[in-house]
This record gives C-alpha cells, sequence and structure tokens, in this order.
C-alpha cells in the first residue's frame, strides 16, 4: 500500500459531537484538543514528498500526554528528517465553549 494523499474521512458534526462527548465524558479534565497553527503544518505539508501528517500520542518531558505531528511519503515513511511539530496550544485551558464539540462539564 502507499499514501496518495486522500486518507481519512469526512464525517458529520453529528458524529464529531458524539464522539467528542464520549471521550470526554470518559476522560474528564485531561486535554480535550490541541491547537496548531497553519504555518507550522504547513511546513510539514510543504516537505518535498510529503503525502500528510502523521500524529503520534506521546508523553512529554514532565509526564504529560502530547502529539508528535510528522509528514509521511507515499511509501507510509515517517519524514523524521523533516519538521516535526508538538507544542501545539491544549484545551484546557485555551477553549471556545462555544463548539459543539467541547463538551463542559
Amino acid at each position: 500500500m502507499s499514501f496518495d494523499g486522500n486518507e481519512g474521512e469526512v464525517i458529520t458534526i453529528t458524529q464529531g459531537e458524539r464522539w467528542t462527548k464520549t471521550y470526554q465524558t470518559q476522560n474528564e479534565g485531561k486535554v480535550k484538543a490541541h491547537f496548531y497553527g497553519i504555518n507550522k503544518l504547513n511546513e510539514i505539508t510543504s516537505q518535498s514528498g510529503c503525502k500528510g501528517i502523521r500524529i503520534y500520542r506521546a508523553i512529554d518531558d514532565n509526564g504529560a500526554e502530547c502529539l508528535v505531528l510528522v509528514g509521511s511519503d507515499a511509501d507510509e515513511n515517517d519524514m523524521t528528517d523533516g519538521v516535526l511539530l508538538e507544542m501545539g496550544i491544549k484545551c484546557p485551558p485555551r477553549c471556545k465553549a462555544d463548539s459543539p464539540l467541547d463538551h463542559q462539564s
């Protein structure tokens, strides 16, 4: 198999609401979301041969859960010699309560 840049599926807001509510209910008090700016995402996706972004769950040096983003090529290889991204803005504390995906306690 190989990546062609069309991986993933578009979902409805109803699915998104249901899935995020399930997660947030089962993980009360944990980080709900991470925000990454478009310029940083473009640094990954504009690398030669990049077909998309793979997102790894990780634990940082302080023991906190985080995500590590890395570009992947058509052969499904992580582009580890390129741009890797973390330090996204976490929600909480930086959340907007008017999103149907953010289920307040």
